[in-house]
């Protein structure tokens, strides 16, 4: 009998072989990674030569007319708990069952990023850091020095598991912390001892504002220009959540006309960024290529999950953790 075709995609980290003992898969299937990102009809060859499509996180886009075109595809694993770019309803329609794996400490790491963000700008750690680099001890013209986070006000847009640990930080540091989403109310805001308010006064005081929201049609592009424009001019915006919150346009005209302070983002419309992105020379902003998630006790979460999902597979035993199709 011919081997299954078992095809990775989307692991530029390049984690899961060096994580996971891959041996018994070896020997039961022909196994292809991809840790390059692959587009347009390259991306297509490799998923029609796929029996089993293993994805890191949504960062390949599996839609019905995709689908449609991957006659040899028999199962889908992908990364973490969520995936927004996969339709569950065509991958059920064909009969294809689809699994997740543990996320690991994903939050945690998130959290650790976020504020690793936040200090850096608020520290100007790689303006100073530039310096030394270049030679250097202080900048050779006066300029406005680094800021203290102690009595400022944290605006937290989310309050889930990550804006949850966010807000615990930013209360040990001192901030006092206000929040809002959608669907906040003043308890569940207590309940963390935090404070809900509505966005537009979030927005006018918060020193800092943090998005830690899963987009939907309502809050996608919830940070737009006119939102911006209700900003401290001091403000620092931060996402760590995801791209769709941001109008991106908007940020890049409201930096340039220094309308706020600076922004740090970890998350883009798309990645990889692309080289002649406007937000590659934008001032006062300090950019991380998704670094959230990705952390060595993560992936090694990923790594244990896939192999577990795909030895099932090959030895013909029950799915692991089979994502239920939307209704």
């Amino acid at each position: 009998m011919e081997k299954p075709h078992i095809v990775v995609l989307g692991d530029t980290e390049q984690a899961l072989r060096r994580l996971g003992d891959w041996q018994a898969t070896d020997r039961g299937a022909q196994v292809s990674v991809h840790s390059q990102p692959l587009q347009g009809a390259a991306l297509l060859q490799a998923m029609q030569e796929a029996d089993v499509l293993v994805l890191l996180r949504d960062r390949i886009p599996l839609d019905a007319q995709t689908i449609a075109q991957l006659a040899r595809l028999r199962y889908v694993v992908f990364t973490g708990s969520r995936n927004t770019t996969l339709d569950t309803v065509a991958l059920a329609a064909r009969g294809i069952p689809v699994s997740f794996t543990e996320w690991g400490p994903s939050k945690e790491s998130t959290c650790e990023l976020t504020w690793a963000l936040i200090l850096a700008a608020t520290r100007q750690l790689a303006h100073y850091s530039a310096l030394l680099a270049q030679g250097q001890w202080r900048p050779a013209q006066a300029q406005a020095l680094p800021s203290v986070l102690h009595g400022e006000v944290l605006g937290l847009v989310g309050l889930g598991e990550i804006g949850k640990r966010v807000a615990q930080v930013g209360k040990a540091l001192g901030m006092r912390v206000l929040t809002w989403s959608p669907n906040m109310t003043a308890e569940r805001a207590a309940a963390q001892g935090v404070q809900a308010v509505p966005l537009e006064e979030l927005l006018a005081r918060a020193k800092v504002l943090s998005l830690h929201l899963v987009p939907s049609a309502s809050t996608r592009h919830l940070i737009n220009a006119e939102r911006l424009d209700l900003m401290r001019p001091d403000s620092l915006l931060v996402n760590t959540s995801r791209s769709a919150l941001i109008d991106t346009g908007a940020l890049v005209d409201a930096l340039r006309a220094g309308r706020i302070g600076m922004a740090a983002l970890d998350v883009f419309d798309t990645e990889p960024l692309p080289a002649d992105s406007a937000l590659r020379d934008c001032p006062r902003l300090l950019l991380t290529p998704h670094l959230g998630f990705v952390a060595e006790p993560v992936y090694q979460a990923f790594a244990d999950g896939v192999l577990q999902c795909l030895q099932a597979f090959i030895d013909g035993q029950p799915l692991p953790r089979l994502l239920k199709a939307a209704p």
